[in-house]
């Protein structure tokens, strides 16, 4: 692939992305969101959360890719969403630990 492929490629799915989203939001502009909605989208950052640190933790060739390190985190950012139900207390604990762990291992 040529270089003016590959920008050209990245525009066009750049513009198509921007697009979908920017629907999105002009379209739900000044419209309530019902109730069921509101519940399940409150759950797409946990949901995105967990398949990244699944991913991790499968590694990309369905191998085990995991460190004691990055488990430890994944452990105590567990135990902080499960304890917490707050996102952002989740990755504070979970990199906190990750990078105390990886300097002490």
């Amino acid at each position: 692939m040529s270089v003016w492929s590959a920008l050209a490629l990245t525009l066009v799915v750049g513009a198509i992305t921007y697009g979908m989203r920017a629907i999105a939001i002009v379209g739900l502009a000044g419209r309530e969101i019902p109730q069921p909605i509101q519940r399940a989208l409150r759950n797409v950052g946990p949901a995105v959360l967990a398949a990244l640190a699944l991913n991790l933790a499968a590694g990309g060739e369905g191998s085990v890719g995991l460190t004691w390190p990055e488990g430890l985190a994944l452990v105590a950012a567990g135990i902080t969403a499960w304890f917490s139900r707050n996102v952002i207390a989740t990755l504070v604990a979970g990199m906190s630990v990750l990078w105390i762990a990886e300097a002490l291992l």
